[in-house]
């Protein structure tokens, strides 16, 4: 099938607005590859460090001629999803051996749940913990002992840390293992009635708790598509995982046996042997537009259009987010997952997953079919699903056709036939806003502005009954610079009752909302941020704001409203506690959201 005038003019406008940084990165990568295996230009006290604890691999290590693994760990017992990463070292150091290699847990990485601390201070960390994961990283690797790196790590900021770090150390291979979803628990959507019920104060904390109990219960990514499981969608449509491996669940057969093969493949793909496979090259402007559709086909998390321009600049790619706009204008959205439908990702994966969705665009010539990829040259591979026989892994056609067609379609008969993201643009900013979860008559709101400065002072105003009319709600100071762009998600349910009373309402803010994020349109990452002077900081209760999703339009419409001197309110209390006294620098020089809000990219 050829491929559709669209994506071919945004991945030529990628290439030519990337010309000088790309080339320059494949320079530097390709002169990295020319040097050879690291471990060969080490002294001899050099490897001894290194090798000291290896055991009986000592020797296999020294002789420099059997490829060396290094294991980048997120691990740890706060995330559900990375529990499951404490047995893979085991896993991998014992595949690695079988198969004539080495492995070694080259580092650990910080992965803080966003779960935990939604809505809570440890949430101004949150967005630049993707900046210190590519650093640590980075760390771990610079012992330059490693022919390719594997990499465990699922969720929001962890696998995007993780892509710059591989990135920039591109001139090796480097595979993702991911651990896989939870089980289905309480279904989300009536999880979200009973957050909605404790809102409104119907219900009282034992039973909020009940509820959150059930739905997030065992080891594994939580099931809702969010940004961990947008996660997990990207790195198969780029090329970075085995096909199939995304959402098989945690400590099953299958799963253990997709953590073997994807170490035994990164031992195949080193330069050591005939099918290297870099990193850097695995990751060009092909596989950044195949992520963008990948994205809007499955009404994935705005929480990446942060962090796909980051991962792409470490890779000397620069993204806008009008090549987001024009791709989402041509892509079908074809899954219904919560917060878009009722399902969860088990129920998609069962439906045909993402071996079926990445076939049915295939033929629809949305996606690039000739990227290279961790299993081969081509997407053709990652339309075929993992099968345990008799022991032994195979991999099968997929479904040719939708299992349950309420919750994948194909792309010819999509739920709707544009993307789930929008960029936004007028007078207030440049940002964006998820649609693929809000009503169509949600998708245009005219209404008066209330002006907050925290989460919490909108909770607070909709406990004593302020909103009795429709309201676009503002945000501000809620950027990378003011406080590190925590997501707002605790919002979602104040909303979503305003919602349900018959009001229309919005959310406008520089911040951040979660990728779990439902059906009230916000308007989010919205440049410039309030704390630069920002239109956003030029506001007042009672102005006009028209959010126009539809249009892609974003628009203050009363009169001089932009012609008043900017609010600079004290942001200092921001500054201090839990750790955030160390992130001045980050929020110093924190570069745009439009530009992925990094400070090391």
């Amino acid at each position: 099938m050829a491929l559709h005038p669209v994506l071919s003019e945004v991945t030529e406008a990628i290439a030519a607005r990337s010309q000088a940084t790309r080339t320059a990165y494949l320079d530097r990568i390709a002169r990295a590859a020319e040097a050879g295996p690291a471990r060969a230009h080490l002294a001899c006290g050099n490897q001894a460090h290194a090798y000291a604890a290896m055991g009986s691999a000592k020797d296999r290590l020294a002789e420099g001629r059997a490829p060396n693994l290094g294991i980048v760990t997120a691990y740890n017992d706060m995330l559900s999803a990375h529990q499951p990463f404490e047995r893979f070292p085991d896993l991998i150091r014992a595949a690695a051996a079988e198969a004539g290699g080495t492995a070694q847990v080259a580092g650990g990485v910080p992965a803080m749940c966003d779960g935990v601390t939604q809505g809570q201070t440890g949430m101004e960390l949150s967005l630049f913990s993707r900046d210190v994961i590519a650093l640590s990283a980075a760390v771990a690797l610079s012992h330059n002992c490693f022919d390719a790196a594997v990499f465990l790590g699922v969720c929001d900021k962890i696998v995007p840390g993780l892509v710059i770090a591989a990135a920039s150390f591109g001139h090796i291979p480097a595979v993702f293992l991911p651990a896989g979803p939870m089980t289905s628990g309480l279904p989300n959507d009536e999880k979200a009635k009973v957050r909605q019920r404790f809102a409104a104060g119907e219900i009282g904390r034992d039973a909020l708790m009940a509820a959150e109990m059930a739905s997030y219960h065992g080891p594994g990514t939580c099931t809702f598509y969010g940004t961990a499981n947008s996660n997990q969608m990207l790195m198969e449509v780029m090329g970075l995982h085995l096909p199939g491996a995304s959402f098989v669940n945690p400590g099953t057969p299958l799963r253990d046996a997709l953590t073997v093969a994807g170490a035994k493949r990164a031992l195949e793909i080193t330069a050591l042997g005939n099918a290297y496979t870099p990193a850097g090259h695995v990751l060009d402007e092909r596989a950044f537009a195949n992520g963008i559709v990948g994205l809007m086909a499955t009404g994935g998390s705005t929480n990446l259009v942060l962090h796909l321009p980051a991962m792409a600049r470490a890779a000397g790619i620069v993204l806008d987010i009008e090549d987001f706009a024009r791709l989402s204008e041509v892509t079908p959205l074809m899954a219904r997952v919560y917060p878009n439908g009722l399902a969860d990702v088990n129920h998609f994966h069962a439906a045909g997953g993402l071996g079926y969705m990445i076939g049915e665009l295939l033929e629809a010539g949305l996606l690039h079919p000739d990227t290279r990829t961790v299993a081969g040259a081509g997407l053709a591979a990652y339309t075929r699903e993992p099968k345990l026989a008799g022991g032994t892994l195979t991999w099968e056609d997929g479904p040719t056709a939708s299992l349950n067609d309420k919750i994948l379609r194909p792309a010819r008969d999509p739920f709707q036939a544009t993307g789930g993201l929008r960029a936004l643009s007028g007078n207030l900013g440049r940002g964006i806003v998820k649609t693929s979860a809000v009503a169509p008559e949600r998708h245009v709101i005219e209404a008066p502005a209330r002006i907050f400065h925290d989460q919490e002072e909108v909770k607070a105003a909709f406990r004593r009954g302020e909103f009795t009319a429709d309201t676009i709600v503002v945000v501000r100071f809620q950027g990378p610079k003011a406080n590190g762009m925590p997501e707002l998600h605790a919002l979602t349910p104040t909303l979503s009752v305003l919602l349900d009373r018959g009001l229309k309402v919005a959310l406008v803010t520089d911040g951040r909302m979660s990728g779990a994020s439902g059906k009230v349109p916000a308007a989010i990452h919205i440049s410039p941020e309030a704390a630069e002077g920002g239109p956003l900081a030029r506001l007042r209760d009672g102005d006009v704001i028209r959010l126009d999703a539809s249009a892609g339009t974003l628009d203050v419409t009363t009169p001089g409203a932009l012609d008043r001197a900017p609010v600079t309110p004290d942001l200092s209390a921001n500054g201090t506690g839990l750790g955030r006294e160390l992130f001045a620098a980050f929020r110093a020089h924190a570069s745009p959201a439009t530009d992925g809000a990094s400070l090391i990219v």
